[in-house]
């Protein structure tokens, strides 16, 4: 089909005098002289190859082909608004769709408040939120299928991406409620050394997992790993059977699993990091207001 090249104010126009019926009535609406009005009304018609009004003394109606093209025109100002409203709005940033990843136990910490605080500031943007352990949020992030990780323990070096820390937390030992460990206040890692262990698989989280191994061999042992699970909560539950014990970022607390204790460990110092990752670079305006967002949930 073949395009019509139709000006936009031609078009603007046509609708005007449309409805106004009045050559200078439709001319002041514009902000022109009325020679101006009628030129473009004459271009307009010369287009479409018929008279779209039909003028006479004191008196200016719609011709068949300017009923018929009316509609038309409508839609067509119409259409071309709102895909410029929609345009700007994306390109500001005020609306379109933020895929975001984030690890399970982040539900406990940073989450909600995030969310909360960038769905105040931009209710426009539709929030994807997908449930994901770290290792497969960077694989998302390379791939373009997220926008935003929230993750634990980021690789050290990785040319492809950005991270920024916005939570340290320390670690909990997790006990079963019955274990006598879980009698004290304060377990040093040391004495979970004879005590099975249920941990996350290194694949899901390498740093992580790795830091939780680092702490049982600088307390002098090699945990005993009875039972892998991919997130905290059924690590939780599974040393509430007896399974096991672990050591778990400190906000895992929040999970309440009867049979279960959590207690501070020694040596205190030992920290896990939260960040949030993005690609370098990213033009993605959704992106700058989300990282502009992390760490203002209480403003």
């Amino acid at each position: 089909m073949e395009r019509p090249e139709l000006p936009l104010p031609q078009l603007h126009a046509f609708v005007v005098l449309a409805e106004e019926l009045h050559f200078g009535h439709a001319a002041a609406r514009l902000g022109i002289a009325q020679p101006p009005l009628s030129q473009q009304i004459r271009r307009l018609e010369d287009k479409v190859g018929h008279a779209l009004f039909s003028r006479e003394p004191g008196r200016v109606t719609l011709t068949p082909a300017g009923r018929e093209l009316l509609p038309a025109a409508r839609r067509a100002l119409t259409d071309l608004a709102d895909g410029l409203a929609a345009a700007r709005a994306i390109g500001s940033g005020r609306s379109g769709r933020l895929r975001i990843g984030f690890a399970a136990s982040l539900a406990l910490t940073v989450l909600p408040g995030l969310l909360r605080t960038f769905r105040q500031r931009f209710p426009g943007v539709d929030l994807d939120i997908r449930e994901m352990t770290t290792a497969p949020q960077l694989a998302a992030l390379q791939d373009k299928t997220i926008d935003i990780g929230l993750l634990r323990e980021p690789p050290a070096t990785e040319t492809e991406l950005e991270f920024r820390t916005v939570l340290s937390e320390p670690f909990v030992a997790v006990l079963p409620a019955g274990h006598t460990l879980a009698a004290r206040r304060t377990v040093h890692v040391a004495q979970l050394a004879d005590s099975p262990f249920v941990l996350l698989p290194r694949a899901v989280g390498p740093r992580l997992h790795d830091q939780i191994t680092g702490l049982c061999t600088a307390a002098g042992f090699t945990p005993q790993v009875a039972q892998h699970a991919v997130e905290w909560q059924t690590v939780c539950a599974l040393v509430g059977t007896g399974l096991g014990v672990s050591l778990a970022p400190a906000s895992i607390r929040r999970i309440r699993l009867k049979g279960v204790a959590f207690r501070g460990i020694e040596p205190s110092t030992a920290r896990t990091r939260v960040a949030v990752a993005w690609r370098k670079n990213d033009p993605n305006p959704l992106v700058t207001h989300l990282l502009a967002t992390v760490g203002q949930e209480g403003d």
